[in-house]
């Protein structure tokens, strides 16, 4: 025990000594929560504003009288549309779907016949997409008042035409609807962690074998092992130091949102920032084994670099899985390391509660990889050759 301790404080101190990439990763961590919020309270914040515009754009109004006169009774407010709203659409520049009104619409409208209003959109253009349902949904209330008065007119009861009437249910509740706006943020703190323990893993390892400061040091009468020990609690401190960081700076964070809407709905306090320390601690200690592991066969750091993309390239694609699978959650996505940590920081997020065996099942497996790597790096450290 003595002789880890001694590693461990000689590779915190080495660690330390990099004072540039330090600030870097700590001061990243610090503001990695204030800023996540900032930007998704900006968004949804823009989201609210275009929201209650409450604008309709529009091409020959003037020829639907009776459309114009609906759609400001329901307290919006029609605006020409500029010339070139198709070119602007396609560049993103307008934010706002577009109603083209025929110029026969009032006579084909008194006639009977059925004018064809058309709404011009981009599919790939968002902020255009978002105002389509609006405008969509005027659209089909001025439609259904024409049909009301026709009855009427003729002395039926509008309501033969809906024998049945509905109503939807929302059974999500606030902090589930929050939680749509806030699935990145996991990701983020999941990547944060990695990268936190990344450079110190392969400092320790391929960095130290590149300077030639690691034959002096097995050349000790000092255990393998304890070597191994040594250097990876080192490693795994910096990875849990940007955890630590990362989630406390989402406590703040929430002082500088500028949505009331997302303010009230977004839940992060003490108990979700434990669990999602539960969650990220043995994360952060089986990705620094699992990069000394990687990283212990190679002769120069950057070399260590590039084998270390495949970690990284792993650790980020395997939450993607929850994107891609719409059958829902599974319960092999908590045997597999990172998705496991994503899809149970979601839950928290939602407002659930996370069982025993929820918590007991990741940390079983990361300390299973973990215990696997560390082997690894102590059979290596006696097979290789520092020459």
């Amino acid at each position: 025990m003595r002789s880890m301790w001694s590693i461990l404080i000689k590779e915190l101190r080495d660690a330390l000594r990099d004072r540039r990439t330090l600030l870097m990763v700590l001061l990243s961590s610090v503001a990695l929560g204030p800023v996540l919020l900032v930007a998704l309270s900006a968004l949804v914040a823009d989201m609210e504003a275009r929201a209650e515009e409450r604008e309709v754009h529009a091409v020959g109004m003037d020829h639907a009288p009776s459309l114009r006169n609906f759609i400001e009774r329901q307290a919006w407010r029609v605006v020409p549309a500029q010339a070139d709203y198709e070119a602007a659409l396609g560049k993103r520049s307008l934010g706002h779907a577009v109603v083209v009104v025929p110029d026969n619409f009032e006579r084909d409208l008194a006639a009977g016949i059925t004018p064809t209003v058309q709404v011009v959109s981009a599919s790939a253009n968002d902020r255009a997409q978002a105002s389509l349902h609006g405008v969509m949904r005027l659209l089909q209330g001025f439609s259904q008042e024409q049909v009301t008065l026709r009855l009427a007119l003729r002395g039926v009861a509008p309501a033969l035409l809906q024998p049945v009437q509905w109503q939807e249910r929302d059974l999500a509740d606030s902090q589930v609807r929050a939680a749509q706006f806030t699935r990145m943020l996991p990701f983020f703190v999941l990547m944060a962690v990695l990268y936190g323990a990344l450079h110190a893993a392969l400092d320790s390892t391929a960095g130290e074998r590149e300077r030639g400061s690691l034959e002096p040091l097995l050349m000790t009468p000092v255990p393998r092992l304890a070597i191994v020990v040594g250097k990876w609690g080192a490693v795994a401190t910096m990875g849990m130091a940007v955890a630590v960081l990362s989630c406390l700076g989402f406590l703040p964070g929430q002082w500088l949102l500028r949505s009331e809407t997302l303010s009230a709905m977004f839940h992060f306090e003490a108990r979700e920032a434990a669990l999602f320390l539960a969650l990220l601690l043995p994360l952060a200690a089986m990705l620094s084994a699992l990069l000394m592991a990687v990283a212990i066969r190679c002769k120069s750091f950057k070399e260590a670099q590039a084998n270390s993309t495949v970690v990284v390239l792993a650790i980020s694609l395997l939450p993607m899985v929850t994107a891609f699978n719409q059958s829902g959650e599974q319960p092999w996505h908590l045997w597999l390391p990172a998705l496991a940590q994503i899809t149970l920081m979601q839950r928290v997020l939602e407002g659930e509660a996370l069982g025993a065996l929820a918590l007991l099942l990741p940390l079983a497996v990361a300390a299973g990889v973990t215990a696997v790597c560390l082997g690894y790096v102590a059979r290596q450290l006696r097979r290789v050759t520092l020459a």
